[in-house]
């Protein structure tokens, strides 16, 4: 269990697998806690690869068969087999997962539910808990994953001014692991997050840039009278955030009972956030640069294109009114400054040239007109050719 824990990064993935490992050997018939379990099927598995194909394959039938009955959804049963795929692999048990794999139905790899709305976004804002308002517009703002709260430091947190003003901030998402990358939050989350941190070390809480954006709750937190000591902060994990906002997501009346034969709510607490974030920024930037910022892979893409910060900044911002919950943001002109000043001369150079025509014209004798009149049919038709032409290519 020692070398499966180590390849897992997320406390949330770990929790995960935890459990989908304890039903598996639930359902083979194995004894013991999870790890005198684990320790059993290796041997097994080791002493004889074929019981431990077959019995991974009549595990595998079973959660097919769940998933005909409408017990869960198609999508999820690969699932079931990941972390028996991981645990096997790091204790050097290899068994041919590409024909074991086949048996699999692959399911949708998206959801049916939506993005949740600004209204309800605002609604879930309202919740009595100070923490929400720093973790909400945090994730909405700059799409992490709920597993990056497990890192996220105030350190990790810089303010970027032009002149006196803040115009968005810095985030380092999973600082110091391989998985590190920069994104960005609106002017309104960072403040959010500064007030929050503020109000800590005004009621005692020595801040660094080692302690966790979010904390729990402490002895004399005028939220709650259990806690934990103010001088020394437990970090509010990723399912402590997950249960944060479950139940917001409740205060604010967004949550009602399944209908029967269904599983999913319409928006997902937590990822709805990070596809409102991709939803919204593509809308006003670059889809390469909303990936980059959303910590995907670009593929080839970043081997040839590097866009600096500055160039990802300029791009964020454009989106920052949109990602802007509860303050008025002045919305900046679309087009760019210099396209329309260069309109603007051409629109000027065009008038110029009909009013010159224009006094010619009115001036012209018979034959003049008759000249004037021919150059226009012909200008008209070279318009018209230079048109054409790429139609006719294509």
């Amino acid at each position: 269990m020692t070398e499966f824990h180590d390849a897992i990064r997320s406390p949330v993935t770990k929790n995960k697998y935890d459990k989908r490992l304890a039903f598996f050997f639930e359902q083979i018939g194995l004894k013991g806690d999870l790890k005198q379990q684990a320790k059993t099927f290796i041997a097994k598995s080791k002493a004889d690869p074929v019981w431990a194909t077959r019995t991974v394959n009549d595990y595998m039938r079973s959660q097919k068969e769940r998933a005909e009955r409408g017990e869960i959804a198609e999508a999820t049963v690969p699932n079931f087999w990941k972390p028996i795929k991981l645990l096997l692999e790091q204790n050097d048990v290899l068994l041919n997962w590409r024909k074991i794999s086949k048996r699999i139905p692959k399911g949708k790899s998206y959801g049916n539910d939506r993005l949740p709305k600004v209204d309800e976004i605002k609604g879930i804002l309202s919740y009595t808990d100070r923490r929400i308002k720093p973790v909400i517009l945090t994730m909405v703002s700059s799409g992490i994953r709920v597993g990056a709260w497990d890192y996220l430091n105030w350190g990790d947190v810089t303010p970027i001014k032009k002149g006196d003003l803040v115009v968005a901030a810095r985030l380092k998402v999973y600082s110091g692991t391989r998985d590190e990358y920069s994104s960005f939050i609106t002017p309104e989350a960072y403040a959010a997050l500064k007030e929050y941190v503020h109000f800590r070390s005004s009621a005692g809480e020595s801040i660094t840039d080692s302690s966790p954006l979010v904390r729990d709750i402490w002895f004399g937190d005028r939220l709650g009278k259990s806690g934990h000591e103010l001088t020394r902060p437990h970090r509010l994990a990723s399912n402590g955030v997950k249960r944060l906002v479950e139940d917001a997501i409740k205060y604010a009346g967004l949550r009602k009972p399944l209908a029967a034969g269904k599983r999913r709510h319409e928006f997902q607490a937590l990822h709805g956030f990070r596809k409102f974030f991709k939803s919204v920024g593509e809308r006003k930037m670059k889809t390469l640069h909303v990936e980059i910022l959303l910590g995907h892979s670009t593929g080839l893409n970043a081997n040839y294109y590097r866009p600096t910060e500055e160039e990802l900044l300029n791009d964020y911002l454009k989106a920052v009114p949109d990602l802007t919950m509860l303050e008025a943001v002045p919305r900046p002109v679309t087009e760019d400054v210099e396209v329309l000043k260069a309109q603007v001369a051409e629109l000027q150079k065009e008038m110029k040239t009909y009013r010159e025509f224009s006094r010619k014209f009115l001036n012209a004798t018979p034959s003049q007109l008759e000249e004037i009149g021919r150059k226009v049919i012909e200008k008209n038709l070279e318009d018209v050719d230079a048109e054409e032409m790429p139609k006719k290519r294509a």
